[in-house]
Parts: C-alpha cells; structure tokens; sequence
C-alpha cells in the first residue's frame, strides 16, 4: 500500500540527510566536517536573499531560462497516442539540465571562498556545465572522467578543455562513471578546505542529494505553470531519464503532490543479466556506495557491480537516495528502455521533430512513445534532459545502421 506523502513544508530530507532510511552521510570524520559546513552554507548562504537574487539573475541573463514545453505534433500523430510534450532542457546554455546545478555549487564555492571546483562526468555534459560555471566566476575547475566515456563523448572533452578545465583521464577498473567518482573524491580529499567537491547527480553524501535537487527543481516549477499555462491542466502522466537522477529528481519534485504518474525510466542497455544494464531500482538492493546508503546494483561479493548503457551519462551502479525512497512509497514506478529503443527514439526524434536528443534523454523518449500507446486519451510530459550533439559520433559508429531506417 502506498504511504501517505508528507506536506510540502515537511518534505525529506531530515535534518540528517535521510530520505526514510536512504541517504545519510557515510564518510570519515574528517570530512564529515566539510559536509557539516557545506550543510550549513545550504540553510544559511543558499536561503539568503543575495545569493537567491543572484541565481535569478544567473538563471535568466546566462543560461537563458526559462527553457519551454514543446507539443511533439508529428511525434504524436506518428505513434497515434497519447499526446507528448518536452520540457526542452536541451535549450539550457551548454545543452543539458547540469548547468541548474553547476551554476547554484559555482555561485556557492564563490561565497564560501573555495579556490577548485572539482567533480566528475559520465557523458560530458556535468563536466562541460562546471567548467562554464568555473569560467562564469574564475575559479580553477579539475574534471574526471573515465577513460571509456572519455572516447565515447569526445566532443564534450575538447569543450571542457577550451573553457580551461582540467580533464584527468580515469583508467581503472571499468573506466567509466563509477571510476570518475571514486578518482574525483580522492582529490577532493587532498584539501578539502580550499577546494569544493561540485558532485554531479542527487548522489553523495548529505547534503549533496538535497543540494542538487534543490538547484535542479528549476525545471519542474517550470514545466508544472508551463504546462498548466499550455493546456488548463495538469499532465497526467511525467517521465524522466534516471541513472544517479539530477535531472528527473528536479523535475519530479514539483509534481510529487499532484494526480500525476512518475516514472524514473532506467537503462537496460543489452539485457537483465548483471554487468548489461545499469537498472538499479529493478535489480538493485540496499547498500552504502560513495558516502550514501541507497538501492544499488551488486556483484556476487556485496561490491558495486560493473554496469553498461550506452548513454555514458545512465552508467552507474546506484541512484539517488530520494528516487529509492519514492520508489519503496510507490510514487515513482521504475521502467526500463533497452539500447535499441533508445536509438530508435533518438532517430525518431530527430527524424520527426527536427530535435536531436541526448542519448540519455532518448530512454525517456523511448517510453514516452510506448506508454502512449497504452493511453490513447492521456498526456506525457518528458524532460528532455539533454541534446544529442555529444553522441553523434558514437551514435554514427555504433548504430549507423539506425540512420537508414523510416521514421
């Protein structure tokens, strides 16, 4: 049975980073101390009326927000559903929703006086908004990214080079998302007085989950009056990419007490065997990964297992505490779109609607077109969380046989 979901004024997380038994801060006592102070600036700095003014001023002169809700007209008529909007996030400065984030930690390492900004990225796309957001207020910017994604996502490497950052090429273990964290936190640990760890997901230990969603919650205060505004109610149905889930834990969050269904649509990559797919809310179980406990993907030994996606910016092992816990309430359903529906959508989109989605993004769309299906006299409302440029090259590499077909 679904509980009860509490006011708005009440919302998770406690005062100890917990979202029900997700979250917390898992960390060593000596960085337990930079949580505490980065917590601290989140009640005091972030909530103050300067810091609030000068994001709003961020938020409409720089990243040009608000970005639209766009009506997919020949998306829907093709698919013969229910009707599919995007939340264009896509349209954000450097093409993806990580700017919300990255220009709320820029705006507070400048605040706090950090000297570094440093993080790591899957897709690019986190990497590419921090190292605009450490341009934006001149501060240092020191990025990790796995040597995988570092091929994959090209493109986003030579963008984050030209806006001066730093790029250290991970090559561990599986060299990918999962890699990037643990090499960016070993950093972070080498002075975390003067640097600042600017994570890139609702990952992490307190207050970093609630940190990001709330910089990231742009979008669905947004999308909600956007779509309201568009067609006098609200969207019955809401879907997202989720692989840690900034992006879909910003939008979700401002629908969580409406009539509206939620769904966190994962990656299943090549299959349901473990080390093909990056699902955690389907396959995963309780554990403590990256200084946060959460439902996470494990190997025959209780460790992180190895995931797949082809979308660089889905593979991690984990999610973000408060999907775990809106999962276990029953508020979000967690689906999964395989690799080739995820293609298929990506060329559909483009094809049909003359927009190029992230490969990320694509997943969301994938359902979208599915569920319509379902519910013929409904509305989906898709956060468009990215744009496709990052992934053409390996989109033409690995699936050039896609661009042949009809959409």
């Amino acid at each position: 049975m679904k509980k009860e979901l509490l006011p708005a004024e009440k919302r998770l997380p406690d005062n100890n980073g917990f979202f029900g038994r997700f979250g917390g801060s898992f960390v060593q006592p000596e960085l337990q101390k930079q949580m505490d102070e980065i917590a601290h600036a989140y009640h005091t700095i972030c909530r103050s009326h300067n810091f609030v003014q000068d994001l709003r001023n961020i938020r409409k002169h720089f990243q040009g927000r608000p970005t639209p809700v766009y009506y997919c007209k020949n998306l829907t008529e093709k698919v013969g559903g229910a009707r599919i909007y995007l939340k264009r996030e896509d349209l954000n400065h450097t093409g993806a929703h990580k700017l919300n984030h990255c220009m709320g930690e820029g705006l507070l390492a400048k605040y706090l006086g950090k000297k570094k900004l440093i993080a790591e990225t899957g897709a690019g796309q986190h990497g590419v908004a921090l190292a605009t957001a450490g341009a934006y207020f001149g501060i240092p910017v020191e990025i990790h990214m796995g040597e995988v994604d570092i091929q994959k996502e090209y493109p986003n490497v030579m963008r984050m080079k030209v806006l001066g950052a730093k790029v250290v090429s991970v090559t561990r273990g599986d060299k990918t998302l999962k890699e990037a964290v643990d090499s960016a936190f070993e950093s972070y640990l080498e002075d975390p007085v003067n640097s600042i760890y600017c994570i890139g997901s609702v990952l992490g230990p307190h207050p970093f989950p609630l940190l990001v969603r709330e910089f990231q919650r742009v979008i669905g205060i947004e999308a909600r009056e956007q779509f309201f505004e568009m067609t006098g109610e609200m969207p019955d149905n809401i879907c997202a990419c989720v692989g840690g889930g900034s992006n879909a834990a910003g939008f979700f969050h401002a629908f969580i007490d409406d009539p509206v269904e939620i769904y966190g649509v994962e990656p299943l990559g090549r299959g349901t065997k473990l080390g093909e797919h990056a699902c955690s809310l389907a396959y995963g179980t309780e554990g403590i990964m990256h200084g946060f406990n959460s439902i996470m993907l494990k190997d025959a030994g209780g460790n992180p297992a190895p995931v797949y996606s082809a979308a660089s910016g889905l593979d991690y092992p984990s999610v973000g505490p408060e999907h775990a816990y809106w999962h276990e309430i029953g508020r979000e359903k967690a689906v999964q779109i395989n690799d080739d529906e995820a293609v298929t959508a990506f060329f559909q989109l483009s094809r049909l609607e003359g927009i190029i989605p992230a490969l990320e993004s694509a997943h969301a769309v994938a359902f979208a077109t599915k569920l319509a299906k379902e519910r013929p006299t409904e509305s989906i409302l898709v956060n468009l969380s990215g744009r496709g440029d990052k992934d053409l090259d390996f989109v033409m590499e690995k699936f050039g046989k896609y661009a042949e077909r009809e959409y």
